[in-house]
């Protein structure tokens, strides 16, 4: 019986026990490294019969001085609170700075110093097949690891808001590393140990998601940080991507746009006169070639400022002004 070799770029040869020795050593010294920055969450929210138990999950040291990072829809309600653990033993008590549910983001901030913060890397350098490490607390075990590889990148997730506004959350990461309840809030680690996502949900059997850290995030995580909140601009529209007529193609440069399917009552969209079956191509002079691009474009800069949008009815070239309103939770 023969030992399998595999040839390598440089031309030496390695076995497969040495392969997966160095498999291995990836997996832990990622999870050696990420481990005291991976907190467990218990979670209590209040009620009229007092503080109740609401759930678990994990969360991630952003700063030393105390600021976690966590899924939002594990701290649901800013009454949640409860308490984190750390790998060193300590039990401290955290409150929710602000969360999110449209980037299902939640910043928590504790009553302790000298925490071993976590690096946060880039998603967007991602590719699928490479190996992720998911770090977290499934079922209530502390400091569980799970390896596996990036199944899929450009995802959607579907959230709404309490007051009914829709949004998805985009570029989500799919992946086969095993999460299970109490995985949410945990980390999604590449193999130089940095966080490049915040594992949100499980959607299925051997099939787990998590939500990018990249620029977009980023400035998100800084605002809640900073304000408790994350300001944006709400049209008031449901739309979906269409291929735009040869002539609005060669003009505006761009495959598609985003079809109206759905004008909301008494919106921002609605006051413009924006109708069902639009195709909005720009906003503000910037092409909109899909419901993300329109999504990344509602900023809060735009909020009460009359923007142009440009549209494509019936085959003419429209450009309607509107003024985008906040968006509540």
């Amino acid at each position: 019986m023969t030992t399998a070799t595999r040839e390598h770029p440089d031309g030496a040869a390695r076995d497969d026990p040495e392969a997966l020795d160095a498999y291995s050593r990836t997996v832990t010294g990622v999870a050696e490294r990420l481990a005291p920055s991976v907190a467990n969450l218990r979670v209590t929210r209040q009620t009229r019969r007092g503080r109740m138990p609401a759930g678990g999950g994990s969360a991630v040291v952003l700063t030393p001085d105390g600021y976690l990072l966590t899924s939002a829809h594990v701290v649901a309600r800013r009454t949640s609170a409860g308490r984190a653990s750390l790998i060193d033993g300590r039990e401290v008590e955290f409150e929710v700075v602000g969360a999110d549910r449209f980037s299902d983001l939640a910043i928590l901030r504790v009553g302790a110093g000298d925490l071993v913060p976590a690096e946060l890397g880039d998603a967007e350098r991602l590719r699928v097949g490479q190996l992720v490490v998911a770090i977290g607390n499934p079922n209530g075990f502390a400091g569980s690891v799970t390896a596996g590889v990036v199944s899929a990148l450009g995802r959607s997730l579907p959230a709404q808001s309490r007051g009914g506004h829709r949004r998805v959350i985009d570029n989500v990461i799919q992946t086969d590393a095993a999460l299970n309840p109490g995985s949410s809030g945990g980390a999604l680690v590449n193999s130089r140990g940095e966080v490049v996502g915040v594992n949100t949900a499980v959607a299925g059997i051997g099939l787990g998601l998590a939500v990018p850290v990249n620029a977009a995030t980023r400035r998100v995580i800084g605002e809640l940080m900073s304000d408790g909140r994350v300001r944006r601009a709400y049209l008031g529209i449901a739309g979906g991507p269409r291929p735009l007529p040869p002539r609005a193609r060669a003009r505006f440069d761009i495959a598609s746009g985003v079809e109206v399917v759905e004008v909301l009552p008494e919106s921002p969209a609605a006051d413009a006169g924006l109708r069902p079956e639009d195709l909005i191509v720009a906003v503000d002079g910037t092409p909109t070639e899909s419901v993300y691009d329109l999504q990344r474009l509602m900023v809060a800069e735009l909020i009460g400022r009359s923007v142009a949008v440009s549209v494509v009815r019936d085959g003419r070239e429209l450009e309607l002004s509107l003024v985008p309103a906040e968006m509540t939770e």
